[in-house]
């Protein structure tokens, strides 16, 4: 069954739902109803949300799936968020805020020795790793 667009192919405006229909009952319900945030979002845009929540949001890991930049994963997650309808800071300025960069250190650290209590990787592994994290 195909998905369920929520721009208007011709004109680009949103699309509303005007008929349910449960296929085991066959109930029709008729009437016009909102679509979520996201159905409003095109294809790319949530094939890019899926790799960025599996990725639990470490933009590094985004980068390594993708095989894109840094300054392509935050336009795509700026785009992501202005088809949600949420403000992107307005800042064109593609570099995170000091804020976001101890977050996104904090994070790969707990990444670093989650993968070592895991042996995944190895004690060395994990110093190295570790040892070549920015100071922030």
């Amino acid at each position: 069954m195909p998905q369920v667009i929520g721009r208007c192919p011709v004109c680009d405006n949103e699309l509303n739902v005007t008929r349910l229909h449960c296929a085991a009952c066959d109930t029709k319900i008729e009437g016009r109803f909102r679509l979520s945030r996201f159905q409003r979002l095109t294809s790319e845009q949530l094939t890019f949300l899926e790799v960025f929540v599996k990725n639990r949001g470490i933009i590094k890991d985004v980068e390594a799936e993708l095989g894109i930049s840094y300054p392509t994963v935050r336009a795509r997650l700026d785009d992501v968020l202005r088809g949600l309808g949420f403000p992107t800071g307005g800042d064109d300025d593609p570099r995170p805020s000091p804020r976001l960069m101890q977050a996104q250190a904090r994070e790969e650290r707990r990444r670093i020795l989650e993968h070592l209590r895991e042996k995944r990787i190895t004690a060395d592994e994990a110093a190295r790793q570790l040892a070549s994290q920015p100071e922030r």
